[in-house]
């Protein structure tokens, strides 16, 4: 059940490390395209529409379901530009009917352009993720605007925004005709994340599942160690029983249940491989580059192989906590 957040006497406090993670640790994505959400939502089942983020870095998939009474928008995209742009199409889609906003996890191309639904929309997160947005919100804002200027550009005017609602585990908006199950599954790719089930079809996983691309595990020592590798891939396990028909990704196409599979046997993989060499005395920095070796051959259509490493260092972490 949900529960309205009170309204609060002065500005939630941002809390979190002082300073964000290094970002000469992150991949460089300078020479991307602009993070811009673009196109037209294109319709992957009854009512439920997907503006594609075209494989374009910092940009995610966004859901957009339109019900008889309201309609639901999972994902704003990375700053007020692009949320407006959502928000505009959400309201051409819903055709006056009310709107409620939701994101799959904190992080900034996902929701960081919510500030353009406030009074829109009824923004709804699980507690979890306003905590961590409290949390971490500042410090990750800072370290995506170092990453490139088109990007500073975009969440130059970003302001933090609180839901309206927040709700513990699961969630249930009937939007009339489509049911919406919000359930929270952190941590695992964040301490916070959260997959929308629509119908007991369609699945929007957030940045659990990515098409062909190596799975983004943000393990940022000191300053974020919150990825839970084992317990991502217990959710996977979750979502394998669910067997939705469709699969939107936090980013790459969208696709069916056999997505989760994929990356559930890729982070699989590397946990075991990680563990046998930390066995056989690796270092993490040894395990890392023999794995990103093997990873990259057995996965050689897969993008962004510069986030192997992040996972073999998290999942060592892991063992030795």
């Amino acid at each position: 059940m949900c529960v309205p957040e009170p309204p609060p006497s002065t500005a939630a406090p941002r809390q979190g490390p002082a300073q964000p993670p290094g970002n000469s640790a992150l991949p460089d994505v300078s020479n991307a395209p602009a993070p811009v959400v673009r196109g037209e939502p294109v319709e992957v089942c009854d009512g439920v529409w997907v503006i594609p983020d075209n494989r374009v870095p910092l940009v995610p998939n966004v859901g957009i379901v339109v019900g008889d009474r309201s309609a639901l928008v999972i994902d704003s995209g990375l700053g007020p530009r692009n949320g407006a742009y959502v928000l505009e199409h959400a309201r051409r889609l819903a055709g006056g009917r009310p709107l409620h906003l939701t994101v799959t996890h904190f992080h900034p191309e996902h929701g960081f352009g919510a500030q353009a639904f406030k009074g829109a929309a009824q923004i709804i997160y699980n507690a979890a993720q306003r905590e961590e947005l409290h949390r971490k919100g500042a410090a990750y804002l800072g370290m995506f605007s170092g990453l490139g200027a088109g990007i500073a550009a975009e969440l130059a005017d970003v302001e933090l925004v609180d839901p309206d609602v927040t709700y513990d585990s699961r969630a249930e908006i009937d939007l009339g005709g489509h049911r919406a199950e919000l359930r929270s599954r952190g941590p695992a790719h964040t301490a916070s994340d959260q997959t929308v089930l629509v119908d007991d079809r369609v699945l929007f996983g957030g940045d659990l599942v990515e098409t062909r691309m190596f799975a983004i595990l943000p393990y940022f020592p000191p300053h974020d160690t919150d990825v839970d590798g084992g317990r991502w891939i217990a959710v996977l396990d979750d979502l394998l029983a669910v067997n939705p028909e469709i699969v939107v990704p936090g980013h790459g196409e969208v696709s069916d249940a056999s997505l989760i599979r994929e990356v559930r046997d890729y982070l699989d993989y590397v946990r075991a491989e990680t563990m046998r060499l930390r066995v056989g005395g690796a270092s993490a920095d040894e395990a890392a580059a023999a794995i990103d070796v093997a990873a990259r051959a057995r996965w050689d259509s897969w993008d962004h192989p510069e986030w192997i490493g992040f996972a073999v260092r998290a999942f060592y972490a892991g063992a030795v906590a």
